[in-house]
């Protein structure tokens, strides 16, 4: 990349974070697809040849979980999660060029490819550690099958991430006193064959890549005492039926972790956007050569995309980031969102209202810095819209427009 001022004369990749295929679709999500979508529409403005692209993640324990409690199969489950949700971005004027998602041909076909070539420049290691297990129901418990104790700040945690405490990710076997959510029953731990990528192998690589890297200041200062500390090995295999399989007859009974696959997708999605009837768009300029790439991602997964992701893409050759731009969270009404108590502004509910998608567009985009949390209300949506858009710009309008009329 440049590291010029746009526009500039490479290519640039704009994304925005996967959406898990689970689920419907609220505002949360929508800030960052809305910002996304405006980043993309500023960087032509300014003359800059821009791919905006993005999918949906299909694997992961938290779709196996939902489709089995839907009593269908996670990936039925995901495709109709899928469809229902692309069908809903362009009523918010989100334009993607290609929103795919993690289980084209392309991406599980990329995948195995990023994995195998990795493995073959010594970067990844089979080790033996310690995995939930559900006694009752004799088989592993990955990711959010189990839930227990966070051993970094106590909180109520899931087995892959400390979402009510200190946010941090969690690897397979750190949960503290960990519960079947299956059966509700305490589990145990049993020692299973597992693959790892060696972080290690790219430290002084990812210290230098902080260093380079552009975008707000939480996506470049987080990572640091990660980068800078004991950067331990990631897991990236689960005892799962549901993603793609792990590469090579040694792993033939285990699949990729979920967040192998997913920025994958990045490139996926740009390859399938530039194979497009009439597009021309140099998609190895982009990622094999000197592109703009610039990840557009809620703040809980700024570690995914400036330690493992980069990692993963210095072990294949391909180009790094150019920026990450890392939004706060949403809350409502000072609350937190939370799906299961139905506490959201849902997407398909703010259209049924009838209110104009460019009105949550200009809220979105105005309301707050994009590094801070945004809390939303329907009385400061209100006073936004009649104060900002009806009083001040209304009136700008339609005096501009009369002074010209009138001259």
């Amino acid at each position: 990349m440049s590291h010029e001022e746009f526009p500039t004369e490479e290519p640039a990749v704009v994304t925005v974070g996967l959406l898990y295929a689970n689920g419907p679709l609220h505002i949360g999500h929508l800030r960052g697809y809305i910002s996304g979508d405006a980043y993309a529409r500023a960087l032509r403005t300014l003359g800059q040849e821009t791919a905006f692209v993005s999918g949906s993640d299909m694997h992961g324990t938290p779709v196996a979980v939902n489709a089995a409690e839907a009593g269908t199969s996670p990936e039925e489950y995901a495709l109709d999660w899928h469809e229902q949700n692309e069908a809903i971005y362009p009523e918010f004027g989100i334009d993607f060029d290609r929103y795919g998602h993690t289980r084209t041909d392309t991406n599980v076909s990329l995948t195995r490819e990023f994995v195998r070539t990795a493995d073959e420049g010594g970067h990844i290691h089979e080790k033996a550690i310690e995995v939930a297990w559900d006694p009752e129901r004799d088989q592993p418990l990955p990711d959010r099958y189990v839930e227990g104790t966070c051993p970094y700040c106590g909180a109520h945690a899931r087995g892959d991430e400390c979402d009510e405490g200190c946010g941090r990710h969690l690897e397979p076997g750190e949960i503290i006193d960990p519960v079947s959510v299956l059966s509700g029953n305490p589990a145990e731990y049993r020692t299973r064959e597992h693959k790892f990528l060696k972080l290690s192998d790219f430290q002084e690589y990812l210290s230098g890549f902080l260093d380079r890297l552009e975008g707000t200041d939480n996506a470049k200062n987080q990572p640091r005492e990660w980068v800078e500390g004991t950067l331990e090995d990631w897991c990236i295999t689960r005892d799962l039926d549901w993603g793609i399989d792990y590469p090579g007859d040694d792993g033939e009974d285990l699949v990729l972790y979920v967040w192998v696959d997913a920025p994958i997708e990045y490139v996926s999605a740009t390859i399938e956007y530039a194979k497009s009837e009439d597009v021309e768009f140099d998609w190895e300029r982009v990622w094999n050569g000197n592109g703009e790439i610039v990840h557009i991602i809620g703040q809980d997964i700024i570690q995914h995309h400036t330690v493992f992701w980069p990692a993963l893409l210095r072990a294949n050759d391909y180009a790094e980031p150019r920026a990450i731009v890392a939004h706060g969270f949403v809350t409502l009404d000072g609350k937190g969102l939370s799906t299961s108590r139905n506490r959201a502004v849902w997407a398909d509910e703010y259209l049924e209202t009838g209110f104009h998608p460019d009105l949550l567009r200009y809220y979105v985009v105005t309301a707050t810095g994009i590094e801070r949390d945004m809390d939303f209300s329907w009385e400061r949506f209100a006073e936004r819209v009649n104060g900002e858009l009806v009083g001040t710009l209304g009136n700008f309008c339609y005096r501009s427009l009369l002074f010209a009329h009138r001259n």
